[in-house]
């Protein structure tokens, strides 16, 4: 299962991704800059102007390896996988589960009660680590509105009123969020709001592209134990959006990708150089700032998590695919509820 923590990030333009026995070669300009062995790899992500040979991509597909590709700012294009694989009975009980309103509101319930609680638990830790009374202030108002949602959220069986519960939280917690920056450097990573498609300032370029990246090992993870990441129950279905791998994602969010930009920003190993403004305003981080945030999300993968329904460490990057298996336990009856991620 370690396996499922290697992702290779190819990200060279022109590169050519190829197979050499069961090992992949990667080349640039004809020259040969890598060598892997295959049983190393978990999933191939591809940023840009990225080659690949079919008998790579067939490989893949045959092992049940998932070929990511974006484009070179970071945006989903398309993910290949191999044939339809997993239990047909485990897909069924979650179509069910799916028209089943109470069944599907208490599992969205449950998925947005996990996001909501650890993103307070980062406002509480960066209110704690503050020295500026202002911030404090009101880092701990932001942290109160998400205690209330909390509050109403255990009995809500509506999944309207679950979905605003979670979008009024969302609404507090980014409306603070640059007060989790360094007051030296805000005037460059200022958060007018949460916009994506495009990100309009540096904060929101750097949020939305670990988000790709964590919606890519979401999909990954619930497409692994069998599940369909196209049937989601917290958001809608819509044709072509893997409803059921942003599901996932929400109680991720804060623990993975939002304490990390922010250690990237207040570490200075991210600023303003590593981005670049399209015409109309669009923000997108560069080649280098790229690299810098893949490195250190890979980091962030192999830290360590007590998992408190497994008690026993998880590393990060593998919670994904084990909240998937608890849901797949769940559908199937074997668990009374589904428990999210709580970070503290």
């Amino acid at each position: 299962m370690k396996q499922l923590l290697n992702t290779l990030y190819v990200m060279t333009q022109g590169a050519y991704l190829s197979l050499d026995h069961e090992t992949v070669k990667v080349e640039v300009e004809g020259k040969v800059q890598m060598q892997v062995p295959l049983h190393h790899i978990g999933t191939v992500v591809t940023m840009g102007n990225v080659m690949i040979s079919p008998f790579f991509f067939g490989k893949c597909a045959d092992e049940g390896r998932a070929v990511v590709i974006l484009d070179r700012n970071g945006r989903f294009k398309c993910r290949m996988v191999g044939k339809t694989s997993g239990n047909v009975l485990l897909r069924q009980a979650q179509y069910e589960a799916v028209r089943d309103k109470e069944k599907s509101a208490s599992i969205a319930r449950n998925m947005v009660a996990g996001k909501v609680k650890n993103a307070r638990q980062v406002l509480l830790r960066s209110a704690r680590e503050s020295d500026a009374s202002d911030d404090v202030e009101a880092l701990r108002r932001a942290a109160g509105i998400l205690a209330d949602a909390l509050f109403h959220l255990k009995d809500s069986t509506n999944i309207d009123h679950v979905r605003g519960l979670e979008g009024e939280s969302a609404s507090a917690y980014f409306h603070v969020f640059d007060r989790m920056v360094k007051e030296a450097d805000r005037p460059t990573f200022t958060m007018k709001g949460r916009n994506r498609r495009p990100p309009l300032d540096p904060i929101n370029g750097l949020l939305s592209f670990l988000y790709t990246l964590l919606l890519s090992d979401c999909i990954s993870a619930v497409e692994g134990v069998g599940l369909d990441s196209q049937m989601g129950f917290l958001h809608a279905l819509r044709p072509g959006r893997p409803s059921l791998g942003l599901d996932l994602m929400e109680e991720f969010r804060s623990v993975l990708a939002d304490r990390l930009a922010l250690t990237l920003i207040n570490r200075r190993q991210i600023t303003g150089k590593d981005f670049e403004v399209r015409p109309g305003g669009a923000t997108y981080l560069n080649d280098d700032g790229r690299k810098t945030v893949v490195v250190a999300y890979q980091k962030r993968k192999q830290d360590e998590f007590h998992h408190p329904v497994l008690d026993e460490q998880v590393p990060f990057g593998l919670l994904p695919h084990v909240q998937a298996r608890l849901l797949a336990r769940h559908l199937r009856g074997d668990l009374e509820a589904y428990t999210p991620v709580l970070y503290s």
